[in-house]
């Protein structure tokens, strides 16, 4: 067995994805939400660099729109699916 454990066979390489790179799309915009929506998962968190596939300058760039967009209420910081995500109800008769 190999050091690290790969047995042989074909090395799979994978070509690097580019999202931004697709047509119609010159620019990361704080107010192209469409497009920002794609970095965010379902949870509100900006996805890492490893899943999204962008380089380092492209992160940055998204991040920052996203935060922008996040300030201008165009984005929500949080959403969690099924309400205010509490488990019991408050206020009201205890």
């Amino acid at each position: 067995m190999s050091p690290r454990g790969r047995t042989g066979g074909p090395r799979v390489v994978r070509k690097p994805r580019q999202p931004l790179l697709a047509p119609g799309v010159t620019s990361v915009d704080y107010k192209d939400v469409s497009l920002l929506r794609q970095f965010i998962s379902d949870r509100g968190k900006i996805r890492s660099r490893r899943v999204t596939g962008l380089s380092p300058q492209q992160q940055r760039a998204v991040t920052r729109a996203v935060k922008n967009a996040r300030e201008m209420a165009l984005l929500p910081y949080t959403s969690v699916p099924g309400g205010s995500g509490r488990s019991t109800p408050t206020g009201g008769d205890r």
